[in-house]
């Protein structure tokens, strides 16, 4: 899962980088900050070494991805809008989302710190990616994305409180994930504002 995520994560962070047109130095700067940024997070809460720092295949996969953003972006106008990208970011956002869950509940945390160390793991290099890009974390107020983590961890607590088997939670929570984020890919679901629910003031 960590090595999936790796790799779709950092060619979704390149791709916005050569969108923006930034330098090769510059699209794998935010290219690893969105592969990485999450799990370092996660691995801090959990208070352990972030991964990334302890294994020089982990940057390696990052890499990979970043090799692949800038071949896509020879062979198409627009990589970070194709379907190859659309669809590696689901991917990517499910598969950090169940590396999430495995390691909080490998720390012992509550259900609550489950989901939550899950949504971190799935959304935090999105999140740091943007910022480099300066602009606001589209998590934040665009589109049906961090909740889709929220839905995966969630699935993946309910399935190993019913007695499921790890394997089982974690297959549960990608699914889950990755499906509710193509399926609003797909059909454009987002979350209301207050101003479209009409009571703003």
């Amino acid at each position: 899962m960590n090595t999936v995520g790796l790799v779709a994560f950092a060619l979704v962070g390149s791709a916005k980088a050569i969108r923006e047109e930034f330098d090769l130095f510059g699209i794998a700067v935010v290219g690893l900050a969105m592969a990485f940024a999450g799990g370092a997070t996660r691995d801090l809460l959990v208070n352990r070494v972030p991964l990334a720092l302890e294994s020089p295949v982990e940057v390696g996969l990052g890499l990979v991805g970043v090799g692949l953003a800038v071949a896509l972006s020879a062979a198409l106008s627009s990589p970070d809008s194709h379907p190859i990208t659309l669809v590696s970011d689901a991917v990517g956002l499910g598969a950090f989302a169940t590396t999430g869950a495995i390691v909080a509940t490998g720390a012992g945390v509550s259900a609550f710190g489950v989901v939550a160390i899950a949504t971190i793991n799935a959304v935090g290099g999105g999140a740091v990616a943007d910022i480099l890009l300066d602009r606001a974390p589209f998590i934040l107020f665009d589109d049906f994305y961090a909740s889709c983590a929220v839905l995966g961890g969630c699935a993946y607590w309910a399935a190993l409180s019913v007695g499921a088997a790890g394997p089982t939670a974690a297959a549960a929570c990608a699914v889950v994930t990755v499906g509710t984020r193509l399926a609003a890919v797909t059909y454009g679901w987002d979350l209301p504002s207050v101003q479209r629910l009409g009571i703003d003031t």
